[in-house]
């Protein structure tokens, strides 16, 4: 059964790209078809795969503006071994062209519903903000990826992503649920990340996963040079980390993670 998951969080800085890229190379390591949405005008994912987010076209943009079927805006980067659909500043203007469209909320859904028999998983990265492109993203979605770092003011930030989710839930999308709480860079060392972890697991169970991202400078490295971190360094602790918890996903939904 075909799973699109949202990477969300309105923080920004807390490792949700970083999620979507590596997550995506490593579930495509393990044998899974994937596909990577790149749904943030910052197109950060799409530069995290090598690809120029300004020489791309169509995009994402013209896909959620019905000018084109998404499957048109597919395409398929030299290293990561996933798909993906770019994003760039273009979709600043579909924030503001959506607001009066019909239908707005259903967009990425109804255009994802045309590809989703073709992927065994689809993961969505959305803008570090509560905006309409997030909303279509949590309208597509069967469950929500939430990034944490392990800070002060995590759980404030959690608090308003939970009552947006709710919100979705109740009007357009009751079957989306949480797909599970990642703390990311994590330091075992730090006091505070491991109360705020301790937090988490407290409130939330077995919905934080637990796989912990830890500070990795391969990570941080890897974007620039324009693959996951799995290509760029395998033996890393973020490559190692990220595989991982590729392979708990898998797990929690009935499958084999090669």
């Amino acid at each position: 059964m075909p799973r699109i998951i949202a990477v969300a969080n309105q923080k920004g800085g807390v490792g949700k790209t970083t999620t979507c890229v590596n997550l995506a190379a490593s579930l495509a390591v393990g044998g899974k078809r994937v596909l990577l949405v790149d749904l943030d005008p910052q197109g950060n994912a799409t530069v995290g795969c090598g690809v120029d987010k300004n020489s791309v076209s169509p995009t994402a943009y013209e896909a959620l503006m019905e000018e084109i079927p998404l499957s048109d805006a597919i395409i398929t980067p030299d290293e990561p071994g996933f798909d993906l659909i770019v994003a760039n500043g273009n979709l600043t203007a579909a924030e503001v062209e959506l607001l009066d469209a019909e239908g707005r909320e259903q967009r990425l859904r109804e255009q994802l519903a045309t590809v989703r028999d073709s992927y065994e998983y689809i993961l969505i990265d959305c803008p570090p903000s509560l905006n309409i492109l997030t909303v279509n993203a949590l309208v597509a979605a069967d469950g929500v990826l939430i990034p944490i770092q392990c800070e002060y003011f995590a759980l404030e930030g959690l608090t308003a992503l939970l009552d947006t989710i709710r919100r979705v839930q109740a009007k357009a999308n009751r079957e989306l649920t949480i797909e599970g709480l990642l703390r990311t860079m994590f330091d075992p060392r730090n006091k505070l990340a491991n109360q705020v972890g301790d937090q988490l697991t407290a409130h939330f169970d077995e919905q934080v996963y637990r796989t912990m991202i830890p500070r990795n400078v391969r990570l941080a490295e890897a974007p620039s040079h324009g693959v996951p971190a799995l290509c760029y360094d395998r033996a890393s602790r973020g490559s190692l980390a990220y595989m991982a918890l590729a392979s708990e996903m898998v797990r929690r939904h009935g499958g084999a993670h090669a």
